[in-house]
């Protein structure tokens, strides 16, 4: 929801906090949307190249240690569909809208808007689960699943989220923007080490305020959030406007004093509001005790999902007829995108904002068909699903029809009971690859390689030659172990964003990702037939961004690497090439000429880091920061009895039975 203006009132009144809290040996309930965008924005990764995937895993997996040394239990719990009342509709809306016009700006002027990379919810969630953190997704919006568990367990919440101020939480909130993580101090106790914070509980609110602490709610309502939305000349009765973006805040706070109950409050304040219209005062009536109900904590639903693994009920005021009792867990556990229940519920599908010119067509027009396969299988056949997305900087609901021609009989309800080999055949019936050319290839790259030839028919204009040579190389690399940005430093930052933003090389880029995304919804469906990658081992935006700017700009290019890295790039090459469609092998021609070219002109064989300027090098290979921190990292490992976290190192050998 969010109480715009909150977060800064209290900023200004840090008398509302206990300081100087020392955190450890408890549990931690973690807002999970709002961890991701707070650790992503505050980081300084690229927003505009499509993503550090690589690097933004290093931090999340330095975040969990933090609070493992401290013996913290984190509890990660995310947002899942839409609200099918639509009671936020039209606030989502604006925001969407207002994305779009801040991606344009981000692809034109190359600043930092707080665009979030299409996969970077991905990572988290596949991060947190191979570090065995307990996580869960809810069937809608979590902020009351996230009040009510921490009320039951009598334990802090960590977000950023300005509606934890209004909740009623008996351990109160930590927020995140004063949650020391990163210096994780050692006790001269033996109580065992601690992170610094500060501390919030409503009832200080009331008293720094001077406010009752049961008229928080109608204090959050009348101050307008994601549910009202006060006019000027609604808030008149607070007298003059003007004054900074929390001095509404401070004369509703004033006024509010002299009422007890809420209710009371909200029948003056509708008093107050000069000569509205009957429909206006009736709308204001119903969504002003809307917000304040909203803060209402109910009994917690997550309780026996993290104790016991058993999936909440549906919302009773929903109608879930068309979700299959299934696809429940899988939806708490995040194995299942929260975009299905949007589709069988709405009808309707909300598609992320990329950077991306407004005069260029929208890049998820290239999976488009994807989902129309994934909506066949979740609808029917002869269905509609709305598709919220762009049409150059207008946002539009645009109608797409379900495909069910690819889908061998399957239904939704009885889609879990199906064979692996025939779930298998939809999914590459679908993506338009056949199986063959895929044994070729490790497991986890399946999947991502069909997702690209998939690509390389679909996208417009169809990818340039160096766009494959450049997004192979740098998949290679990345699989390798070789994980840029591990460690880094401003000067290397500067360096890696110092090239300006090639618009059509990053919307080309936006499509691949685009259909990698609806290839791993689309295999999470149905049931995991090709294993899921690993999405930090396969994509850094910088980097192909980069080798494509250097092949473009006549440089040479790494035509040789080390004995895996060549290896898996010539095999993801032949598997590509053995598709033979006509677009796919155009494009392979040319890049195969462009490493021919290199070898040609090359005067001896060297290694292809030798080739890169020094900033690349540092991308692709370990410095002596990032070594011992690899080494640290397997330390970690035995504590936490991690199995599958390798060090770089480690996964670099292990590497060496696939070929």
């Amino acid at each position: 929801m969010g109480v715009h203006g909150l977060t800064t009132l209290l900023e200004n009144n840090p008398g509302v906090y206990r300081q100087d809290v020392r955190c450890r040996g408890r549990r931690l309930v973690i807002d999970g949307c709002n961890l991701l965008y707070k650790l992503y924005f505050d980081s300084g990764l690229d927003q505009n190249r499509g993503g550090e995937y690589a690097s933004f895993e290093v931090l999340i997996e330095k975040f969990i240690r933090a609070l493992r040394a401290c013996s913290i239990a984190p509890y990660v719990v995310l947002d899942g569909g839409t609200d099918p009342t639509d009671k936020k509709l039209k606030e989502v809306t604006r925001r969407a809208q207002d994305r779009i016009g801040k991606a344009n700006r981000a692809a034109l002027e190359g600043g930092r808007e707080d665009i979030l990379p299409p996969l970077a919810r991905v990572v988290l969630l596949q991060t947190l689960t191979r570090l065995e953190v307990p996580l869960a997704q809810c069937y809608g919006e979590a902020d009351r699943e996230v009040a009510a568990l921490a009320k039951e367990w009598r334990c802090p919440v960590l977000s950023q989220d300005s509606d934890f101020y209004v909740f009623d939480l008996p351990d109160g909130m930590l927020p995140l923007s004063h949650f020391r993580w990163q210096e994780v101090q050692q006790s001269d106790t033996q109580r065992g080490s601690f992170i610094r914070c500060w501390s919030y509980k409503a009832s200080s609110f009331g008293i720094v305020f001077g406010l009752q602490e049961q008229m928080l709610p109608a204090f959050a309502a009348l101050a307008g959030n994601d549910y009202v939305k006060l006019e000027g000349t609604e808030r008149a009765w607070l007298g003059p406007q003007g004054g900074g973006v929390t001095s509404h805040l401070e004369r509703l706070l004033r006024w509010l004093r002299g009422f007890r109950r809420p209710g009371e409050a909200l029948e003056a304040a509708l008093g107050q509001m000069g000569d509205l219209s009957v429909d206006r005062r009736a709308e204001l009536r119903k969504s002003l005790y809307l917000g304040m109900g909203e803060y209402q904590i109910p009994s917690s639903s997550l309780t026996k999902f993290f104790l016991h693994r058993t999936p909440p009920a549906p919302p009773e005021e929903q109608d879930w007829g068309m979700v299959p009792q299934w696809t429940r867990l899988p939806l708490s556990e995040g194995r299942l995108s929260p975009g299905v229940l949007d589709v069988l519920l709405l009808k309707r599908k909300s598609l992320c904002c990329l950077v991306d010119r407004g005069d260029s067509p929208s890049a998820h027009l290239a999976s488009r068909p994807l989902r129309q396969v994934m909506y066949g299988l979740l609808l029917g056949n002869g269905k509609e699903v709305q598709e919220r997305d762009r049409e150059g900087l207008q946002l539009k609901f645009i109608r797409v029809e379900t495909v069910t021609k690819s889908s061998r009989g399957l239904v939704l309800p009885s889609l879990d009971q199906v064979e692996p080999t025939k779930r298998l055949q939809v999914l590459l019936e679908a993506l338009q690859v056949s199986e063959d050319p895929l044994s070729l290839l490790p497991p986890p790259l399946r999947l991502p390689v069909a997702a690209t030839c998939y690509w390389l028919q679909s996208a417009a204009p169809p990818p340039e030659e160096e766009l494959l040579v450049a997004l192979l190389l740098g998949l290679s690399a990345v699989y390798n172990g070789r994980r840029p940005g591990a460690v880094d430093n401003g000067r290397l930052r500067e360096a890696r964003h110092n090239v300006k933003l090639n618009v059509g090389v990053s919307h080309s880029f936006n499509q691949w990702q685009s259909c990698l995304e609806v290839s791993i919804q689309l295999n999470q469906l149905l049931g995991f037939p090709l294993l899921e990658p690993q999405i930090s081992r396969l994509f850094e935006g910088t980097l192909v961004h980069q080798l494509v700017h250097r092949m473009k700009s006549g440089e040479k290019l790494p035509v040789e690497s080390n004995p895996l890295t060549e290896k898996l790039y010539r095999t993801c090459q032949n598997a590509i090439n053995q598709f033979h469609t006509q677009g796919t092998s155009e494009t392979l021609r040319n890049a195969h000429k462009i490493l021919e070219r290199q070898e040609k002109t090359s005067p001896q064989r060297r290694h292809p880091v030798d080739q890169l300027t020094p900033d690349l090098q540092r991308l692709f290979l370990l410095n002596e920061d990032e070594a011992t921190e690899a080494r640290s990292s397997v330390r970690v490992q035995e504590e936490l009895r991690l199995c599958d976290m390798v060090s770089v190192r480690s996964r670099y050998r292990a590497l060496g039975w696939l070929f």
